[in-house]
């Protein structure tokens, strides 16, 4: 009984706290005080002034943090690079636990380096409620793609903090290893074996980089070295009640219509093809061009049908580069076979051997948990910015947490939409608007 009123009580304090201007700040209802012996925990803190000016975000250290992360880069400014097991890898992780520390957290890590901070909620013994992302950076790009999800996510945690916020599920912020391909090949490395594959486990026995270091002495080196037995990464289905990460767009459409947070409501994957064409050689001059046997032409022309067949589809959220994502899973796979029937089409017409046609990689795309967005867009208006419900045509770690929980993602405009690059550029008023959203969605799944 006890149990059950005090949990009504902190959800009508955190409902009324953050949404509604008190104008009797001074007068305190012994009624209420009663209730709070009663429960155990405050319905009612004098120090509250209103809803809004409990969460502010302190901006100034936010973006301190995110210059002094990116000077810890194997390149100059203002590009970052910063490749899995690295020095300047090891350095960031150092910096990313210092900071869960000096926040309240318990950090832990596990054998590949996934960290994890944690503020226990009053009842930790149910499933917690995670958001995070990623610090490590392919060759000189920028220095906020993943690192706003991550130091947004300690931050949204400092925010509830000084607002006297108490969660009743246990929020964790989490830092996944290798999010981006640079040095195995494999993309959300980190996040892939959270969410249990046995196959990358198995395959990352036999990785190795361009200096031919396997992924297990990589990984010794830099710290990990009881990494033998990958499967102690998995995690159950349901070990998170929710999980939600903090991005920048990568894309241009919120900062071209003016709109301050991005509600995604799914997240394209992509699958990737390694084709490989034979041709015969020739002098290039002295072989005559209508029996030339050219494998370049043949992969050219086999990229202009990836090209026509993705534009096919009828949909914009087809996209086919050096791989083809969409929303559709269905609709992404039919582009795929008849990428394959030109591959097959064009090597006859070209008189070259379609020597290999291979599916690297063909994951399924995700969708965003409703109640998740919708405490999200609940935030956004008691917050009085500006949103819009889209979808992500870039994947992250959220693709591969949605496997172990309900999944949701909060977009922030990004100046022309440029990632991956040095120019990559989000307005620390941008970055602000979306700790703020986070940590008012955290607060909320974590009273659910």
């Amino acid at each position: 009984m006890a149990l059950r009123l005090s949990t009504l009580l902190v959800l009508l304090y955190f409902i009324y706290g953050f949404v509604v201007i008190s104008s009797h700040k001074d007068e305190y209802d012994p009624t209420i005080k009663t209730m709070e012996d009663f429960s155990g925990y405050p319905i009612h803190e004098p120090e509250f002034q209103d809803s809004l000016s409990s969460l502010s975000v302190d901006t100034e250290s936010l973006q301190r943090q995110i210059d002094e992360l990116a000077t810890l880069s194997d390149t100059p400014a203002p590009s970052v690079t910063r490749v899995l097991y690295t020095e300047k890898d090891v350095l960031a992780r150092r910096y990313i636990k210092n900071l869960m520390s000096l926040s309240g957290l318990s950090v832990q890590e596990d054998a590949v380096g996934n960290i994890f901070g944690r503020w226990d909620g009053y009842e930790p013994e149910l499933a917690p409620v995670s958001s995070g992302s990623h610090i490590d950076a392919i060759p000189y790009s920028g220095k906020y793609d993943g690192v706003v999800g991550v130091l947004g996510a300690i931050e949204a945690i400092n925010v509830l903090k000084r607002s006297g916020f108490k969660p009743k599920r246990s929020l964790e912020v989490i830092m996944f290893t290798s999010e981006e391909p640079t040095r195995f090949g494999i993309s959300c490395l980190g996040s892939r074996l959270l969410a249990g594959s046995e196959e990358l486990a198995q395959l990352l026995k036999k990785t190795v980089d361009g200096q031919n270091i396997s992924f297990s002495d990589a990984a010794r080196l830099a710290g990990y070295e009881n990494n033998e037995d990958l499967s102690s990464v998995f995690l159950k289905k349901g070990s998170y009640s929710a999980f939600i990460e903090l991005h920048i767009e990568q894309g241009p459409i919120l900062e071209e219509e003016a709109t301050s947070i991005g509600v995604v409501t799914a997240i394209a994957a992509p699958a990737s093809i390694k084709v490989d064409f034979e041709g015969n050689g020739g002098h290039a001059g002295a072989a005559l061009m209508p029996t030339r046997n050219d494998a370049g032409l043949a992969a050219a022309e086999l990229a202009l049908a990836v090209e026509k067949h993705v534009l096919d589809s009828g949909s914009i959220d087809t996209v086919g580069t050096v791989d083809t994502r969409d929303i559709d899973e269905k609709r992404r796979n039919e582009v795929i076979e008849k990428i394959k029937e030109s591959a097959l089409r064009i090597s006859k017409k070209r008189g070259v051997k379609l020597s290999e046609f291979k599916i690297v990689n063909q994951d399924p795309p995700a969708l965003s948990d409703d109640e998740i967005a919708k405490a999200t867009e609940s935030s956004c208006k008691e917050l009085n910015l500006s949103y819009k419900k889209m979808i992500s045509r870039a994947y992250h770690d959220s693709l591969f947490m949605a496997r172990i929980s309900p999944m949701g993602m909060i977009f922030i405009p990004c100046s022309k939409g440029y990632s991956h690059k040095p120019e990559e550029f989000s307005a620390i008023e941008d970055i602000g608007n979306g700790v703020r959203v986070l940590a008012l969605t955290l607060a909320k799944l974590s009273i659910s």
